[in-house]
């Protein structure tokens, strides 16, 4: 049975590339050059809390209370880590395929969110791509559909060129929830 539900795998997804980073820095000091820049671009997109508790834990910090007063997904991504360093089996796959059921509505309403001027989506969005990026292979393509997606492309062909089957399918069922949501404001 996993510790994390239906929601938290998501995030976890997400963030793997993050979480694995951390992972083997943790386990072998050195080893993943490209953290420190990832974590300072992650300071800068105002994950300020995040950042200073991954900074605690690669010194060495361990302790349960890095999870007391976090947002949802700062506390499962900080979750994922410590559990990760305890036993790496429960770290999330860096291979897994992207469940487009589950991912697309999310995606859909925070890039129309973002469409529309919401500020705190903005940023959102940006973090999310970021990390995206950051896990590579087909994520890292599909966060490059994000600017895209926010600037009103809508052209199928268009967003899923170079995309493998599960990245298409993604790609098909956000513009799916977004022309919904667009229809819904023009009612």
């Amino acid at each position: 049975m996993s510790l994390f539900t239906e929601k938290a795998e998501q995030i976890r997804q997400a963030h793997a590339g993050l979480i694995h980073r951390v992972v083997i820095e943790c386990n072998n000091p050195g080893a993943v050059n490209d953290l420190e820049s990832i974590l300072k671009e992650a300071e800068a997109n105002e994950w300020k809390i995040l950042v200073m508790l991954i900074r605690k834990i690669l010194s060495g910090d361990r302790n349960e209370t890095l999870l007391q007063n976090l947002d949802e997904e700062d506390h499962i991504i900080i979750k994922s880590i410590l559990s990760g360093l305890q036993d790496p089996a429960t770290l999330p796959d860096l291979d897994q395929n992207i469940s487009p059921e589950l991912a697309a509505p999310g995606i859909a309403s925070i890039v129309h969110a973002a469409r529309t001027g919401n500020e705190g989506a903005l940023q959102l969005i940006g973090q999310m791509a970021t990390q995206m990026s950051h896990a590579g292979g087909e994520m890292a393509r599909i966060a490059a559909l994000v600017r895209p997606l926010v600037t009103g492309e809508r052209d199928e062909a268009v967003l899923c060129k170079g995309l493998n089957e599960d990245g298409s399918k993604l790609v098909k069922r956000i513009l799916e929830e977004l022309l919904k949501l667009e229809e819904a404001v023009t009612e």
